[in-house]
């Protein structure tokens, strides 16, 4: 996902590139909102409201105009006023400095959730032996349903989203377990593991040394 970083404070704006990047979000930073508005349009926008040539929330205004793109306000004006015109003249949210990245990338899935919702959903994944209904969360093997916890469920979908792809830790926590999880990274191992039991062979929950890892189809 291409993210669009409006910001003129560096160390805020590397701060954050490293986090994105670490999530596998590909991040383009620009300085000012000159730049912002003469980019092609990204996936999401995150812009700050106090750019050295022109008021964040007039880069808000005009993407508005000629984009639906999400866009989220990153700034430490924490007045209500700022955060009602942000909202009001077309962003999507508004997140109050410091943040944190988990908090920014939560809001970003979630405005994403939000202002997306006729995105067609997944295919269904099938192989010889496995099939996966994402729209019933169901899960077949050679035919015949198998019982997954909700969360098993989840870590099978988001590692079918790209079969053979390798998926760091951090990403699957990421997604499964959403930003705000705070509790040991073990239990991704112990899902990992129920996972492997109860796919047989019909799909291998591959290992990847030093990274994370990736679903294998039969």
């Amino acid at each position: 996902m291409r993210v669009l970083l409006v910001e003129d404070d560096e160390p805020i704006a590397e701060s954050l590139m490293r986090g994105l990047g670490r999530y596998g979000f590909d991040v383009e930073w620009v300085r000012t909102g000159a730049e912002a508005l003469a980019v092609e349009v990204a996936d999401v926008v995150l812009v700050d409201l106090g750019l050295p040539d022109m008021d964040g929330l007039d880069v808000c205004r005009d993407l508005r105009a000629r984009s639906d793109v999400p866009i989220i306000v990153i700034s430490a004006r924490a007045d209500e006023v700022d955060r009602v015109v942000g909202l009001e003249i077309g962003a999507d949210d508004y997140v109050t400095k410091p943040f944190g990245v988990r908090e920014v990338i939560a809001r970003m899935r979630a405005v994403l959730r939000r202002v997306r919702p006729a995105v067609a959903q997944p295919e269904p994944v099938r192989s010889d032996r496995l099939a996966l209904d994402r729209r019933a969360r169901r899960v077949f093997v050679d035919g015949v349903e198998i019982s997954l916890t909700p969360k098993e469920y989840d870590l099978l979908a988001f590692l079918a989203e790209a079969p053979g792809a390798a998926f760091t830790r951090e990403q699957i926590m990421e997604a499964v377990w959403d930003a705000n999880w705070f509790g040991p990274t073990k239990t991704l191992d112990v899902h990992v593991g129920a996972l492997r039991r109860k796919l047989g062979d019909a799909a291998a929950v591959e290992t990847v040394r030093g990274v994370g890892f990736r679903l294998v189809l039969s």
